[in-house]
Parts: structure tokens; sequence; C-alpha cells
């Protein structure tokens, strides 16, 4: 059974919700909770997706600090931009070392592993960690997928990471959950692309050729793993979403 992915967070926007549950900062009540949870489960069937109901909380914490609260975004410095016609094609960025919570799936499809992988993630940025607390959201959430028979299918394996907001780099938090761990990245150097929609094997698949198509021939870029980027953006319909190609050494 998949589950809800940060992409379904796009459903929760202001014209969706009631004013009475999203303006409010106070906690909800049980049928404010089964309404919101009602709610997920209508944007969860579009997606193929089911949200159990024990997902009611971190729901609940989720969407009333994103009303309040801005999100921060992952560290990073452009190197460089290739642009036509007043379009950005692609950019080159470097993201410093620092510490991210990740969480490995392999389900049967891509959709899946990245669903329940963030599923858990959001459960430890929602209280469900050492601290107790809410930790905060930071974008993007990264998935990092790995390519068999010369890069053109997707292994089962991928690799969901949440980046520590800043007041945690120095000291982490502790997960409750044993399937997420801590991890200190290196710092990584890709070619990004930003592209819009879903993110299923087929769009992913279609955005690596469309990348290619404009980097030409490039031996120190990796072509057997990729990573894909993906923003919450509740006032925009359409979802952004980056392909990342990565680079050889720092």
């Amino acid at each position: 059974m998949a589950l809800i992915s940060i992409e379904d967070l796009d459903g929760l926007d202001d014209e969706q919700l009631d004013d009475d549950i999203t303006d409010s900062s106070e906690p909800m009540n049980d049928e404010e909770q089964d309404r919101m949870h009602a709610h997920w489960q209508a944007v969860g069937r579009t997606h193929h997706v089911s949200v159990p109901r024990e997902m009611r909380g971190p729901i609940e914490e989720m969407t009333r600090r994103n009303q309040t609260s801005e999100q921060e975004p992952v560290p990073f410095v452009t190197i460089s931009r290739q642009e036509k016609l007043g379009e950005v094609l692609y950019e080159e960025r470097v993201y410093p070392p620092g510490k991210w919570a990740c969480v490995r799936k392999a389900d049967m499809l891509y959709e899946q592993s990245i669903s329940n992988a963030f599923m858990k993630l959001m459960r430890f940025i929602c209280k469900e960690n050492s601290t107790g607390r809410y930790l905060g959201m930071s974008v993007p959430v990264v998935n990092e997928i790995t390519m068999a028979d010369g890069g053109t299918n997707f292994m089962k394996d991928v690799l969901t990471a949440y980046y520590l907001p800043a007041e945690f780099q120095a000291r982490p938090p502790e997960p409750t959950d044993p399937d997420i761990s801590i991890v200190d990245r290196d710092t990584i150097r890709v070619i990004t692309r930003v592209f819009y929609g879903t993110t299923t094997e087929e769009t992913i698949s279609r955005q690596i050729s469309m990348l290619w198509e404009l980097l030409g021939n490039s031996e120190d870029v990796l072509r057997d793993r990729y990573m894909v980027a993906v923003y919450e953006n509740p006032g925009v319909p359409q979802r952004r979403n980056e392909i990342w190609f990565i680079r050889r050494g720092p």
C-alpha cells in the first residue's frame, strides 16, 4: 500500500480547507482531525495512495505549521546558468556538506518508495524524535535513484533525504524510527533543471533524456545515479520539481 508523499501536501491549500481549520493555531478536535484526514484521503486517491488514520496527528501538525512558518531552503551556491531566449535551461550548483535524515525503500514502484519514505520522515519532523519538537520543514526533499542496464532502468532501491534545518545541524535529533538514519553527506555539485507536475518513473525518465540532450556528452557527470528534488508549493497548481545530474568529484 503506497502512502502519501510530499507532493500531496500541495492539495492542502487555503481554497480547499475550511478557514476554521487552517487559520487556527489551536490543536484540532477529533471532528476536525477526521475532516482533515478525509480531505487527505480524497487527495490521496487521485494519486492512488492511501493515508492511514495514525497519520492524522502529523498531518495536523504540518498543515498548521505550514500556515504560519516559512520553509527553510537547503543552502547552495549557484556556479553557472545556461539560458536561451530568457529561459533558464539548466544551472549548476554546489550544495555544502550537511546532515540529512534519510530513509531507504525498495517497493515495487518508485512512487511507492518515495511515498512510504516521506511518511516516515513526516512523522520524524512532527515530534517523533528525541527532542519531542516539531523540527520545521526544509526544501527540497531529495530522492536519489540508481539506474541499471546502462542507465536505462530504475533500480528498486530509492533513498529519500530531508535536510535538517540549521538549528539542528550541530546536534541532530535522534529518530524514534529505526528506518531513519542521520547521515553526514559530503559536498555535492549538481546540474539542475526545473520541471512541473508529478514525479513518476515515466516523467523522470523523460526529464533525464531532455537534460542529456541539452548537455550533450559529458564524461564528468554520472549516468547511473540521479536525484529528484521535490518542493512543496501550496500556492502553485503545478508542482515544482528538479532533476539533478551529479558531477564527479567536488
